[in-house]
Formats: structure tokens, C-alpha cells, sequence
């Protein structure tokens, strides 16, 4: 490739964000082109600056990292993504390789294996940190990498429950003892995973396919 690769940096940490920036600004191979504090804001940016990696966190408010990679493969985007997060949970880990992501990196990773990284991804190649490839190696063991996933959380089928029962946000928070911006984010979720344009077409979807019983 002439030239450098663009990149764009999605996290919530603003402080973490700017660090993180102000290392890849001193790889020569690289050009910070954007950033973004979520999801929803990264699919701005991208649509905008048109850059050929995105560095994305998984848990970030309004549209998380998995969802941001979900949204991108909808649109058939070829961008490269590297999950770039503390989280080594199994459910982010597995959902981001499910969403399409290439490469799912911890942030404690030294510079220069970031460097590689990135390199590799620019290449076609998927890459994973080594705290990773046990419970990637497990899934695939037990034959679920790539069987059919329960759609939606536990706790998405929580909210969903409420959806059908007529909840308002501030009741199923309340309920659920979580915040209404939670509540917010995880309806987002549902409505993203069913393919939904509003909350009560979100639950007749749910209800055909068996998810949602009356």
C-alpha cells in the first residue's frame, strides 16, 4: 500500500483516547484521521473521514463496540476492525468475533505488538491476543463458535419482557434496578439485533420468532 493506513480510535475514555492517539501518531505507518467517544458517533466519523482500520472499545454508552461492528457489516462496509478493550468476558470476546470483528486485542498490550497488530489486520490476517485464544480455542472445541447464538442476552430479554408489558424506560429502570441511559442502551441493542425500527415492532418480531412468548 502507498501511503498510510487511515485509523480511526472509538472510546468512551477520553483520557485513554487522546493517549492512545498520540501512540499511533508515532507509527509511521499509521494516520489518525477521526475519533469517537461510541458507537453512534464512529458511524459518523466513518461515513465522513473514510478511514481503512478502526480501533473500537467494546463497552461504551448509546452503541457499544459490538454493535458499531454489527452496524458496519449491515452496511457491507469493508473496514477493518480491531476490539481494542480490558474486557476478556467470554460473551464480548465471542460476540465481536461473531459481529465481524478482526482482531480482539487487550489494552495492556505492548506498543509494538499493537503496531504488528494493526500491520496484520491492514493484511487480511485476524489477529488475537494470547490472554484470548483459550476461550476462542473452547468454543471451537465445543462446536458453538459458529452454531447459532442466542440472540439476545439475558438481560436484553429482561427489557424485552418489559417492552411487551407496556414498561416506559424510567419503569423498567426502576425494575431492573439499572440506570433509564442503560435501559436506553440495551433497547438499542434489541432493536439493532431484531432488525427494528421501534419498540413495538421489536416485540412482534420477537414473538414470531419464539423469543418473546405472549
Amino acid at each position: 500500500m502507498s501511503g498510510k493506513y487511515r485509523l480511526v480510535v472509538v472510546d468512551d475514555h477520553a483520557l485513554f483516547r487522546r493517549g492512545l492517539i498520540s501512540l499511533l501518531e508515532e507509527m509511521p505507518e499509521f494516520d489518525v484521521v477521526g475519533e469517537a467517544s461510541d458507537g453512534e458517533e464512529a458511524l459518523k466519523v466513518i461515513a465522513q473521514r473514510h478511514p481503512d482500520i478502526a480501533l473500537v472499545d467494546v463497552n461504551m454508552p448509546r452503541m457499544d463496540g459490538i454493535a458499531l461492528v454489527q452496524a458496519l457489516r449491515r452496511q457491507k462496509s469493508a473496514l477493518k476492525v480491531l476490539m481494542l478493550t480490558i474486557s476478556q468476558e467470554d460473551q464480548d470476546l465471542i460476540g465481536a468475533i461473531r459481529a465481524g470483528a478482526n482482531a480482539y486485542i487487550l489494552k495492556n498490550t505492548e506498543p509494538e505488538d499493537l503496531r504488528k497488530a494493526l500491520l496484520n489486520i491492514a493484511e487480511g490476517k485476524g489477529v488475537l491476543s494470547p490472554e484470548v485464544v483459550p476461550p476462542v480455542l473452547g468454543v471451537m472445541q465445543r462446536g458453538t463458535l459458529d452454531s447459532s447464538p442466542q440472540l439476545l442476552s439475558d438481560r436484553e430479554l429482561e427489557v424485552l419482557q418489559c417492552l411487551a408489558e407496556g414498561l416506559t424506560t424510567q419503569q423498567i429502570a426502576s425494575r431492573l434496578f439499572i440506570s433509564e441511559n442503560t435501559v436506553k442502551t440495551h433497547i438499542r441493542h434489541i432493536l439493532d439485533k431484531l432488525e427494528a425500527s421501534n419498540r413495538t415492532e421489536a416485540v412482534g418480531k420477537a414473538t414470531q420468532l419464539g423469543i418473546l412468548r405472549r
